[in-house]
């Protein structure tokens, strides 16, 4: 009965700091769009700060609330779940609004990026066959369902390691306070 108990608040955690973790990215994207610096490679850096200082603090905190709820006990397992399953679940959200985005709210968002490539490449002093081939590598790494795959396998792995230590760090079992 105790672990429906806690299988019910993790539940409750992955979808609270979940949600978190994705409204934050999606926030974070749609005011680089609305001061349209969403092809900017500065605002991306920037994005991408944002990102790692969301996904940490979402996990950390969700894993923390957990331990809380559950009476000062996690063990490692418990933290890897709730960690992991923070990742996905704001990845997922992050996916939603990028197919919305880049099939609604701007279509041509994909040649937009692939030019602005272009132009880094022809600045580099690349041939034009290399560029063809980044190109064309970028195009097929860029269509939805490999790229929705790739980052949920990527920020899953990124929530399992967040989650590892913050686990190995604050997990104490019921047997430890014997």
């Amino acid at each position: 009965m105790e672990n429906q108990v806690n299988q019910a608040n993790s539940k409750n955690t992955i979808l609270n700091y979940g949600g978190i973790y994705g409204l934050i990215i999606v926030f974070v994207s749609l005011v680089a769009y609305a001061m349209g610096k969403h092809l900017d490679p500065s605002v991306a850096m920037i994005s991408l700060l944002i990102t790692a200082i969301a996904i940490i603090g979402s996990i950390v905190l969700g894993i923390r609330k957990f331990k809380i709820q559950n009476n000062g006990f996690l063990t490692f397992g418990q933290a890897i779940k709730i960690g992991v399953g923070i990742a996905i679940l704001g990845t997922l959200i992050v996916i939603i609004y990028q197919q919305i985005f880049t099939n609604v709210i701007e279509p041509d968002f994909m040649q937009q990026a692939l030019d602005r490539t272009e132009e880094s490449l022809i600045d580099a002093g690349l041939s034009d066959e290399q560029i063809e081939t980044q190109l064309a590598i970028q195009e097929k790494m860029s269509g939805p369902l490999i790229s929705s795959a790739m980052g949920i396998l990527f920020w899953a792995f990124i929530g399992f390691v967040i989650s590892a230590i913050a686990g190995a760090v604050m997990q104490k079992k019921e047997e430890d306070t014997f």
